[in-house]
């Protein structure tokens, strides 16, 4: 089972790498033939959000394969701790770059989608 664990982290930790080498290959080819189309500035915005998803993906990955190696193959004390660190990181950045994808943080979505509704009860002015 230990092995297992082992070898399924170890492929998690490459299935992240290769994430977030495609989201940077993807991202850029789309975002160079847009730039031939309609210029820098009209698609600079949808390519940092396309490399932000892409590298958010990877950091999920990253996170599961942190785990398997922290909890199953090695379960110190230490290696929790370490997981904890890690974790919390990847979890800032995560937000960060949801903030920088999106333009709000994240627990604002429901919100917004709702205020955005066309069945969302606007103010009424009461006399």
């Amino acid at each position: 089972m230990i092995e297992i664990a082992r070898v399924t982290s170890e492929a998690l930790d490459v299935v992240a790498f290769v994430v977030i080498l495609l989201a940077v290959a993807v991202s850029t080819a789309v975002f160079l033939t847009k730039v031939v189309r309609s210029g820098f500035l009209a698609n600079y915005r949808e390519y940092r959000a396309n490399l932000g998803r892409g590298i958010l993906i990877g950091l999920e990955i990253l996170i599961a394969a942190d785990i398997l190696k922290s909890v199953v193959v090695d379960p110190t004390v230490e290696g929790i701790i370490v997981l904890g660190g890690i974790v919390a990181i990847r979890t800032f950045l995560s937000i960060s770059l949801d903030v920088e994808i999106n333009g709000h943080w994240p627990w604002q979505s429901t919100r917004l989608a709702q205020e955005n509704s066309p069945t969302y009860p606007q103010q009424q002015d009461v006399a």
